[in-house]
C-alpha cells in the first residue's frame, strides 16, 4: 500500500478513537459496541452515520470482509444465521423436514428437499471443485480474501456479542461461519433461476419401478403454458426498474442513474446498505444483498450502476433417451452412458436421517419438475436433465467487485465481459462524463434459435417459443448447447452476443426483454433465449417508457427529478382505463351489476369514486384502493384478448392495447365483486390509500404508498390482502434499495438512497423501521460519500472492530 494511503488510514483509525471517546457520552464511548484494537488479527474501523449506515473502512480486502460481515451481524444475525442453516443442508434437524424454507436461496418447497440439494452440493465438494478454478473462469484472489474476511468478521460478532433478537435469541442452529459458508452463499444466489428453481424435481427424481403407473405427461400446450408462467419476470417476488440518462437530457451534462430494485421484503434475499474502503484502492457505496461480502447495487465518485431482472432463461433441459432394460442408462449417438448416483442422508429434527439418491448425468441432474406447474416425469423410456451453467459459475461477485472499482461505463462493460458473472440480471449504469449504459450480460447456455430448430423435441418445439426454454434431445451429441471463443466457460454465449445499447439519451428496464430498452432505436437480433421481440410488454414497461421518455424529452434533468419520477405513483393502467369504467359504471340500470356469484350489488358509489380519483396511488389517493382491488380481479376473470378494444400492435408497443372494453364478460361482475368485499371489510368506497395499505413495526401503523405489479406502477409493492384485518398488511416485495445518482462537477457524487424496509430485521433496533418511516413519507437519506460529510454526520458514532487472539 502507497505511503499516503497507509498515512490516510491511520489517520482514520486514530479518528476512531478519537471520537468514540471525546463525541460520544461516557456509556456509549465504553459500551459493548465500542471495540478498541487488541492484539493482532483481522480488523476494521466502522463509522456509522444516520439511520445506521455503516462506513467500513479497511487496509486490504480481507480487512474489509472482516468489517463487513461484522455490520452484517450485528444487523441480521438471525436472518443471516437462517440462512447458513439452509446452506449447510440442516434445516429439517432444527426445524422439521416438513417446515418450509423462507424461498430466499431456492424455491424448493420443503426443508428436506432443501437439505438434500445442500447436503449433495457439500458432499460431492461443488464449491472446492470450482474454487480450484484459476481466474476469470474462477474467483480472483481478492474476491476470495473478501469472503475469507467476511466469515472471520461474522464469527467475530458471534463471539464479542450478545444476541438479543427474539428470531433466534439463545438458538443452537446460530453457529460460526467457514469461508464455504459465504461462498455457498453466492453459490446459491447463482443457481437461483436455475437449479435452485428445479430443487424439488432434483431431489425427488427417482427411476421407475415395475409397481409405479405410467406418469402423465403434460401436452405441448400445456407445457408452454407452465414454462411461460414460471419463466415470466412479472411477478410479485422479484423484478426492478432502473433508468440511466445520457449527458445531453442533464442541467449539467452529466449521467444520471434511477435504481429500483424489486425484492422481497423479508428473508434472506433483502439488501443491506454500507459503504467500502479501500484508501486508495476503493471506495463504494450501495446495497449488498444479504451475506454477499461485495456491494451488489451502488455507485463510486464516477458510476452508478443498477440491476433488473432479465428475461434470459439461464437453463435448458435435455430429454434423455433411455435404454429399455435400464431406466438409469441413457443413450447418446448409439451408446449407452450410466447416471451417475450420489446418495444423501439429512438429520431430521427428533433423531434419524431421511436419505435418498439423486442422479446426474453429461447434461446435469435428472429432474422429474420444474417448478409445481411443469412435470417432467421419468419414465421406462424418457428422463430429463437440466443444464445450468450457472452451477460451473462463481464469479458473481468478481461482477459485482469490478463495477466498485469501475470509473466509467466502458469499465463496466469490461468488467461485464471480464467476469461473465451475472446470472440473472441486466446491468444500466450512468457517469460522471454522461454515458449511459445497458447491457443483458447474463450466463446463458448457448442456445440459438438454429440450434432450437434443429434439435428441438415436441415437448420443445412448444416451450422454447413461448417462453425460451429449450428442451433439446439428449441422444445426441450435436445437440448439446455450442461455445463462443470469447465466453469465460464453455456451453455459454460470449459477451459479444449480449443485447448492449450505449450512449442512447435514457436506457430503461422493467423487467421486459432488451427490445425496447430505447423505444425511438428498439434493439433486435438476438435469440430467443434472450427474450422476445414485437411482443406485448408489460403495463408497468408501457408507464416507465412513457414516463422516462417524456423525462429525456424535457431535457435539463437533475436528481430530483429521479427522485419525482420514483414517487409519482402514478397508475398507467387507471390511466388507460379507470375513465372509461366510472363512465360504464355510471350507464348501469339501476347503479346495479352482477357478482360472479349472480348477486346484484349497488355499485353507484364505485362509480364517483372511480371518477374523482387521481389515477395514483399515494398513501393519500382516495379510489386507489378500489381501483386496485377491481382491477386484480378483472386482469384474473378477463382475458387479455378480450379487455381491451384495440389490440396490441408491434408498430405501437408502448400505446398498445388500449381502451377497455366495458362489456366484456367479468367487467361488471369484477367491479361488483370489488364493492362487496370493501363493504364486507368494512372499508370506505374512498378511503385513502394508507389507511388500508400499511405496514406494522413494534405495534406502529406505517401507511405504504406504490401498488401492484399489473397497475404498472414505478414504485411497485406488494402488500398481502387480509380483509378481516381491515385490508392490505406488510408487504411481500417492492421497492428495496432505490437510489437517485448524479455528479455536479465536485468530488462528491449527489447521491439519495432508501431502503425500504430498513437496515436491521431486529425489532430492538433503532434501524428497524427508521428508512421505513422515510420511505412512507416519501423522504431520502443524503448519502454521506467523502470523507467530509460522513465526519459531519450528527449521528457519527465510530467502532473499531477486531478479532480477538
Amino acid at each position: 500500500m502507497p505511503l499516503r494511503n497507509r498515512l490516510r488510514l491511520l489517520a482514520i483509525s486514530g479518528l476512531a478513537l478519537f471520537t468514540v471517546s471525546a463525541s460520544l457520552p461516557p456509556a456509549a464511548a465504553d459500551g459493548p459496541r465500542s471495540h478498541r484494537p487488541s492484539g493482532g488479527g483481522l480488523s476494521a474501523t466502522i463509522r456509522y452515520t444516520e439511520y445506521g449506515i455503516p462506513h467500513i473502512v479497511a487496509k486490504d480486502y480481507a480487512n474489509l470482509g472482516f468489517g463487513n460481515g461484522w455490520a452484517q451481524a450485528a444487523d441480521q444475525v438471525c436472518t443471516l444465521a437462517d440462512g447458513f442453516v439452509t446452506l449447510r443442508g440442516e434445516r429439517s434437524r432444527y426445524f422439521g423436514p416438513d417446515a418450509a424454507p423462507d424461498g430466499s436461496l431456492s424455491a424448493a418447497t420443503k426443508n428436506l428437499s432443501s437439505d438434500l440439494y445442500f447436503r449433495r452440493i457439500r458432499e460431492s465438494r461443488t464449491l472446492e471443485k470450482l474454487l480450484k478454478q484459476p481466474a476469470p473462469a474462477g474467483q480472483s484472489r481478492d474476491v476470495r480474501e473478501l469472503e475469507r474476511g467476511w466469515a472471520a468478521g461474522y464469527n467475530a460478532w458471534l463471539a464479542q456479542n450478545r444476541i438479543d433478537d427474539p428470531a433466534c435469541r439463545g438458538a443452537d442452529w446460530v453457529r460460526p461461519v467457514t469461508t464455504l459458508d459465504v461462498v455457498a452463499r453466492g453459490y446459491a444466489l447463482s443457481v437461483l433461476g436455475g437449479q435452485g428453481r428445479g430443487i424439488d424435481g432434483i431431489t425427488g427424481a427417482q427411476p421407475p419401478t415395475g409397481a409405479a403407473g405410467t406418469p402423465e405427461v403434460p401436452s405441448p400446450g400445456d407445457a408452454a403454458d407452465a414454462a411461460r408462467r414460471l419463466l415470466s419476470t412479472q411477478n410479485a417476488d422479484m423484478g426492478s426498474n432502473a433508468v440511466a440518462f445520457r449527458g445531453d437530457t442533464t442541467a449539467n451534462g452529466r449521467g444520471l442513474l434511477l435504481g429500483n430494485p424489486h425484492y422481497p421484503w423479508q428473508g434472506g434475499r433483502r439488501f443491506w446498505q454500507s459503504q467500502q474502503t479501500i484508501p486508495g484502492e476503493l471506495d463504494v457505496a450501495g446495497g449488498s444483498l444479504l451475506g454477499a461480502p461485495i456491494v451488489s447495487i451502488g455507485h463510486n465518485a464516477n458510476i452508478a450502476w443498477s440491476h433488473t431482472v432479465a428475461t434470459g432463461v439461464p437453463v435448458n433441459l435435455h430429454q434423455l433417451t433411455l435404454d429399455p432394460a435400464d431406466p438409469t442408462v441413457y443413450l447418446v449417438d448409439g451408446r449407452p452412458e450410466r447416471m451417475t448416483k450420489r446418495t444423501v442422508s439429512v438429520a431430521v429434527k427428533g433423531g434419524g436421517a431421511v436419505t435418498r439418491t439423486q442422479w446426474s448425468t453429461r447434461y446435469g441432474p435428472v429432474i422429474t419438475s420444474l417448478g409445481a406447474g411443469l412435470p417432467l416425469p421419468w419414465t421406462a423410456t424418457t428422463a430429463y436433465a437440466l443444464n445450468d451453467p450457472n452451477a460451473v459459475n462463481l464469479c458473481f461477485s468478481d461482477a459485482g467487485l469490478g463495477f466498485s472499482r469501475a470509473r466509467s461505463t466502458a469499465d463496466i462493460e469490461a468488467a461485464l465481459r471480464r467476469t461473465q458473472g451475472l446470472p440473472w440480471v441486466n446491468t444500466i449504469a450512468a457517469d460522471s462524463s454522461g454515458h449511459s449504459f445497458f447491457s443483458q450480460s447474463q450466463v446463458l447456455p448457448r442456445i440459438t434459435d438454429e440450434l432450437a430448430g434443429r434439435c428441438s423435441t415436441a415437448l420443445g418445439r412448444a416451450t422454447y417459443p413461448a417462453s425460451g426454454l429449450a428442451v433439446l434431445d439428449g441422444s445426441r451429441s450435436d445437440c448439446a448447447p455450442g461455445s463462443d471463443p470469447d465466453a469465460v466457460q464453455p456451453g455459454i454465449f460470449g459477451p459479444g452476443r449480449m443485447p448492449t445499447v450505449k450512449d442512447a439519451p435514457y436506457v430503461e428496464n422493467s423487467n421486459d426483454s432488451a427490445w425496447l430498452t430505447n423505444a425511438n432505436s428498439p434493439l433486435t437480433g438476438y435469440e430467443r433465449v434472450f427474450g422476445t421481440i414485437g411482443t406485448p410488454r408489460s403495463m408497468r414497461t408501457r408507464g416507465a417508457i412513457e414516463d422516462v421518455s417524456a423525462m429525456a424529452a424535457k431535457g435539463r434533468l437533475t436528481v430530483a427529478d429521479l427522485q419525482g419520477q420514483q414517487f409519482a405513483n402514478r397508475a398507467p393502467a387507471g390511466d388507460l382505463t379507470a375513465a372509461d369504467l366510472a363512465a360504464a359504471c355510471g350507464a348501469l340500470s339501476g347503479g346495479r351489476a352482477a357478482g360472479s356469484d349472480g348477486t346484484a350489488v349497488d355499485v353507484s358509489a364505485a362509480c364517483v369514486v372511480l371518477r374523482r380519483w387521481d389515477r395514483k396511488t399515494d398513501t393519500g389517493s382516495r379510489g386507489a384502493l378500489l381501483f386496485d382491488r377491481f382491477w386484480r380481479k378483472v386482469t384474473a376473470a378477463v382475458a387479455q384478448s378480450e379487455l381491451w378494444k384495440v389490440p396490441f400492435s408491434p408498430a405501437d408497443p408502448v400505446g398498445t392495447p388500449n381502451t377497455l372494453n366495458t362489456s366484456a364478460p367479468g367487467v361488471a361482475g369484477a367491479l361488483a365483486d370489488t364493492v362487496a368485499e370493501l363493504r364486507a371489510a368494512g372499508i370506505a368506497l374512498d378511503a385513502p390509500l394508507g389507511r388500508h395499505q400499511w405496514v406494522e413495526r413494534n405495534g406502529k401503523r406505517i401507511p405504504i404508498g406504490g401498488g401492484t405489479e399489473s397497475l404498472g406502477i414505478w414504485n411497485k409493492t406488494e402488500p398481502v390482502w387480509d380483509a378481516a384485518s381491515g385490508g392490505y398488511q406488510e408487504v411481500s416485495a417492492g421497492s428495496s434499495y432505490i437510489q437517485a445518482v448524479g455528479w455536479d462537477g465536485g468530488k462528491c457524487p449527489v447521491a439519495r438512497t432508501l431502503l425500504t424496509y430498513s437496515q436491521s430485521s431486529d425489532p430492538g433496533s433503532a434501524h428497524y423501521s427508521d428508512q421505513t418511516e422515510l420511505y412512507s413519507g416519501e423522504r431520502w437519506v443524503t448519502s454521506r460519500f467523502c470523507e467530509k460529510d460522513i465526519l459531519r454526520s450528527p449521528a457519527l458514532r465510530i467502532v473499531r472492530v477486531h478479532e480477538r487472539r
